[in-house]
């Protein structure tokens, strides 16, 4: 039961840091890549304060990163740039719908046993998530921001694979994300724009705790998930994130939601049930 709490609070933060973004990027108008910039620098700073009353280093944090932190950068800046072009619905749509093909052929390419009811739960969830946010009109998906983010889904995928072999999630986290600030500014001489207060005090809110704890929390619970579980529960994240929406942001509560919502968080605990052991060929 604590591990299923864990990830439940995780999920809930990633789907604020959605919530977060949109604020940033939306309502106030900052430059995703800007607004991208400030959340990975908050991230590191909190994440190094962190280690530092631990009384580690966090110098020590970044030693052998690098891997990680090139994948969080690409996911960083491939989301980033996506969404000047692709809806919020078509991205999360791309994001999630790829995240979970990807991380279904690692496991099998890993020789891992997939049963029949993780499966099927995968694919009542899907469906669930293409009910959501598919859109309601014709639309035309831009192909600079559907390449921007498949990019952003190859980066979180090799992320979430890396952090289910790690030991220290806290210290692997915060080396992660003081190693991709600088590879995330480099880019800050593309952007224009000015600084809304709101933007900064929502990409600082994003990066120092749903980004950056909710990070940590995730490489936590990593090695205690098969990689098809991990796969699954990151699909309840637009559902939570269309939630907090309606909830925080006064954005309409439908039936499409409510179906769409009950086959995603259904479809998860259906891929929960333990029908095959998970194991080696």
């Amino acid at each position: 039961m604590k591990l299923i709490g864990l990830v439940c609070l995780t999920m809930v933060a990633f789907a604020v840091n959605s919530i977060l973004t949109r604020v940033g990027v939306n309502t106030y108008g900052m430059d995703p890549l800007t607004f991208a910039a400030i959340r990975v620098g908050a991230g590191a700073l909190s994440l190094g304060f962190l280690v530092t009353i631990q009384g580690q280093s966090p110098l020590e944090s970044i030693r052998n990163r690098w891997k990680g932190a090139l994948a969080l950068t690409t996911y960083m800046i491939g989301f980033s740039i996506a969404y000047l072009s692709l809806g919020v619905g078509m991205g999360a749509l791309i994001l999630f719908g790829l995240l979970q093909i990807m991380m279904f052929g690692w496991a099998i390419f890993q020789g891992q046993t997939v049963s029949n009811m993780r499966w099927a739960g995968a694919v009542f969830a899907l469906i669930g998530l293409v009910i959501l946010l598919w859109p309601s009109e014709l639309e035309v998906v831009p192909l600079a921001g559907t390449l921007a983010m498949i990019a952003a889904t190859v980066g979180w995928t090799v992320y979430t694979i890396l952090g289910q072999a790690l030991r220290d999630p806290l210290q692997a986290t915060a080396g992660h994300f003081i190693l991709c600030f600088p590879m995330v500014a480099v880019f800050l001489v593309f952007t224009s724009g000015d600084l809304p207060l709101g933007g900064i005090v929502s990409a600082l809110c994003a990066g120092a705790v749903t980004s950056g704890f909710g990070y940590a929390l995730w490489y936590r619970v990593l090695p205690q998930l098969p990689t098809t579980i991990a796969a699954v529960a990151q699909l309840s994240v637009p559902v939570f994130a269309v939630g907090g929406g309606v909830v925080f942001l006064a954005e309409p509560l439908t039936l499409r939601l409510l179906v769409a919502g009950l086959l995603v968080l259904g479809g998860i605990a259906v891929a929960t049930i333990q029908s095959v052991p998970v194991g080696r060929k």
